[in-house]
C-alpha cells in the first residue's frame, strides 16, 4: 500500500500545526515547523482564505497524516464508525487509538507512530505473548502489548525506553517500561485523545 516517503516535517507545515510525527525532535530547537511556520512552497507565507469545505478538507488530512493512513484506509475506518453506535466523530477516533501501532507509541515503545509502525512490521511487538507484524491490528481490553526479549536488549530500545522513563500513558492504557510492557485496561474515551481534533469536520467532509 502506497505511503507518503517525502519530509514528514512540510506536513506539519502544510496543516498549519504540528502532528508530532518526528517524536523527540519535534520537541527541540531543530524543529522545522517552529523555524518556519507557514506553509511550504512559494506562496506558503502568503495570506490564504479558507473555505467551509476547505476547513473540512485540512481537518481530515490533519488526523489522516497524524495516524500515518492512506485515504482508502482511512475512509473504511470512517464507515465502520457510522454502523457502530453512538457518536460518530468519537466512535471513529476511538478505531483510530486502537490501531497496535498506535498503541506501540502511546505505550512509549516508540518515539512517533511512523516508528511504531516500522517496529510492529520488523516483528518486536508481542501482543499477549505472540507476535503480530500488522499495524491496524486493533486491542482489545485486557491484551498485553510488549516488546521481543531480543528486541528489548537492543540499544536502540533501550534509548527510547531511558527517554519515556516519566511517560504517562492514557488512561486506558497501562505500561511498565522496566519490562516493556503495557496492559489494555479498558476501551478508550474521547477524553484520552490529547491532540486538538474536530472530529465533527470530518463527520461532514464525509458526509456531504
Amino acid at each position: 500500500m502506497a505511503r507518503y516517503t517525502g519530509p514528514v516535517c512540510k506536513l506539519c507545515r502544510a496543516e498549519g500545526e504540528k502532528l508530532y510525527l518526528k517524536g523527540a525532535r519535534c520537541y527541540s530547537d531543530k524543529c522545522s515547523f517552529d523555524r518556519r511556520p507557514y506553509a511550504p512552497g512559494e506562496q506558503g507565507q502568503g495570506r490564504r482564505k479558507t473555505s467551509e469545505y476547505g476547513l473540512q478538507l485540512r481537518e481530515k488530512q490533519k488526523v489522516r497524516k497524524i495516524y500515518g493512513m492512506v485515504e482508502k484506509q482511512f475512509r473504511n475506518y470512517f464507515e465502520e464508525a457510522e454502523r457502530m453506535r453512538g457518536i460518530t466523530g468519537e466512535n471513529f477516533l476511538k478505531l483510530l487509538e486502537r490501531r497496535l501501532d498506535n498503541v506501540v507509541y502511546r505505550l512509549g515503545f516508540a518515539s512517533s507512530r511512523n516508528e511504531a509502525r516500522q517496529f510492529v512490521l520488523h516483528g518486536h511487538i508481542l501482543v499477549n505473548g505472540r507476535k503480530v507484524d500488522v499495524p491496524s491490528y486493533r486491542v482489545d481490553e485486557g491484551d498485553i502489548v510488549s516488546l521481543k526479549d531480543s528486541s528489548r536488549k537492543n540499544d536502540h530500545f533501550k534509548e527510547i525506553l531511558e527517554y519515556n522513563a516519566e511517560l504517562t500513558p492514557p488512561a486506558w492504557l497501562s505500561v511498565d517500561l522496566e519490562k516493556a510492557e503495557g496492559n489494555i485496561v479498558s476501551m478508550p474515551e474521547r477524553e484520552d485523545i490529547d491532540h486538538p481534533i474536530e472530529e465533527h469536520l470530518i463527520v461532514e467532509f464525509y458526509s456531504r
